[in-house]
């Protein structure tokens, strides 16, 4: 103490410049996260310095620094970025060494390993904090946060009426550890050709008095029960009014199931209203995933079932709200306990599909542990495919997606997340094709991967679809549920995140069907 107050007294310049540079604003230094080909910004990368000071990569793939210890230093950062290599270094670890100077950009390349190429985080506050933060200009429907979202979970999206309409299952707010579980809505306009979605979508939400997003299908039945709507899906009614229906359940959580049915969207009031309130033994004979519209023998037909649409009703308003009028594509021996007992066989051994009105739909899991147990042969699957690499073994399993028609493939194609996947449960992303929207899904691809993280949910939008389809948008919900692993991504955490793939990759080429 007695040597400082000593240099204090005689050199009291030296004093007040130390103290004018501690006390003196750090401005943020901008760390940018690349596609080495591509050049455009990757967002959520997470870069770790050995103390363990986490950074994450907005929408541009910047990062904002301005940590005084960190300046002007050549610092190390583990690198964690889904579907990218990272760069080696000694004692197998991976990341990166750069030098935070003001002025200047330290800038680290990443080789994309996936098909599929990350644009954006969808939903949430921040999606552009660091290009902000750095003095760039960004989209204004992302500087706001309309809606004051801050998590959005499981997105459904449909056009009616001249809007795109878009409903997400649950809302987190900043102002309170709970926010909105009974179905948030916004609203955007159709797409044109030259939209480009990569910085985002400008959703305008439905909000309440305060700004933040208000129910789409208010309960006060109980109070703190979940409400969620799914398998959005636009028919006629008998008057030839278009009418926007929905499947909808009222929930305590994900097991336990109060109420569901199906729902009318009530365009004076812009909320979703129960037209039938269903058995809660009834589990198939319901809009279910992302319907298809499909023409079968001169007869207007919506497909449903999640991913694979293994259900059809008539496309018509009455008919959707009738169960009575459902018909499941099976191969179902029989039922019990409203499960399939086994697949029927003909003579040669092949199951038999056909439509039914009593017996269940086979799903992708059912399927998969038939062939395991030597039920059906492997050469007669379609509903669980193979890995085109050979990396995953057994069957691909699929848990949630879409089947859409492509035109610049002229095939069907699925977009699908798995169950049971390496190197994460619930994260990882397949593509197939089929002639059919009934399939068979034979063999597969798989185009995003996520490291003990989740991604699920996944839905292709075909009005983002570009250049005759050869490019498709997906989306899904990222976080750590279901995935063992208690590191939340700082923002993208429960958010939705946005992929776009090239249908031209020479990494779907073996998924094709010619």
């Amino acid at each position: 103490m007695a040597v400082f107050a000593w240099i204090a007294f005689f050199l009291p310049g030296f004093y007040q410049n130390s103290v004018a540079a501690a006390e003196r604003p750090v401005h943020p230094v901008e760390i940018r996260v690349i596609d080495a080909v591509t050049g455009r910004g990757i967002p959520g990368a997470e870069l770790e310095t050995t103390n363990n000071q986490v950074f994450v990569t907005d929408n541009a793939g910047r990062v904002a620094i301005a940590e005084p210890d960190l300046m002007g230093r050549e610092i190390f950062f583990s690198i964690r970025c889904h579907g990218y290599e990272i760069p080696p270094h000694s004692f197998g670890f991976r990341g990166a060494k750069v030098t935070p100077q003001a002025g200047k950009v330290a800038t680290i390349r990443l080789k994309r390993m996936q098909p599929a190429e990350r644009l954006c985080r969808l939903t949430g506050e921040g999606r552009f904090r660091d290009s902000l933060l750095l003095g760039y200009p960004v989209p204004d429907f992302a500087r706001e946060n309309q809606g004051m979202v801050a998590g959005q979970d499981s997105v459904q999206a449909i056009e009616y009426k001249g809007k795109i309409r878009w409903f997400w299952g649950d809302t987190l707010k900043l102002s309170h550890h709970l926010g909105l579980f009974q179905t948030a809505g916004a609203t955007t306009a159709v797409p044109g050709k030259d939209f480009d979605p990569s910085e985002g979508i400008p959703f305008r939400y439905f909000t309440d008095r305060d700004g933040f997003t208000r129910a789409m299908m208010p309960y006060n039945k109980v109070p703190g029960r979940l409400v969620w709507v799914f398998s959005l899906c636009v028919v006629p009614d008998a008057k030839g009014n278009e009418r926007l229906l929905a499947h909808h359940t009222v929930r305590q959580d994900l097991m336990k199931e109060f109420e569901h049915g199906v729902a009318v969207y009530n365009d004076a009031k812009d909320i979703f209203e129960a037209v039938t309130e269903l058995p809660l033994s009834e589990t198939w004979r319901i809009p279910a995933g992302h319907p298809v519209p499909w023409e079968e023998g001169g007869k207007q037909w919506l497909l449903m079932g999640s991913p694979t649409p293994c259900v059809r009703v008539p496309a018509t308003y009455e008919a959707v709200i009738d169960p009575k009028q459902y018909e499941a594509f099976t191969c179902a021996e029989g039922v019990k306990d409203g499960k399939p007992t086994g697949p029927q066989l003909d003579a040669e051994g092949r199951p038999v599909w056909r439509w039914s009105k009593d017996l269940p739909p086979i799903d992708s899991s059912t399927e998969a542990r038939w062939v395991k147990e030597g039920k059906i042969r492997p050469t007669d699957a379609r509903l669980c495919p193979v890995d085109v690499a050979g990396v995953e073994k057994g069957r691909v399993m699929l848990h949630s997606g879409t089947v859409r028609w492509n035109s610049h493939r002229q095939r069907w194609v699925l977009v699908s997340s798995q169950t049971w996947g390496t190197p994460s449960f619930l994260g990882e992303v397949w593509y197939a094709e089929a002639k059919s929207p009934l399939g068979p899904w034979t063999k597969a691809a798989r185009v995003v991967t996520h490291e003990k993280q989740t991604f699920y949910n996944v839905c292709h939008h075909p009005f983002l679809d570009r250049d005759n389809g050869r490019l498709i948008h997906f989306e899904g919900t990222y976080g750590n549920e279901f995935s063992g692993n208690p590191w939340k991504t700082p923002r993208y955490n429960y958010n939705q995140v946005l992929y776009r793939l090239d249908l031209d990759s020479e990494a779907l080429r073996k998924a094709r069907v010619e």
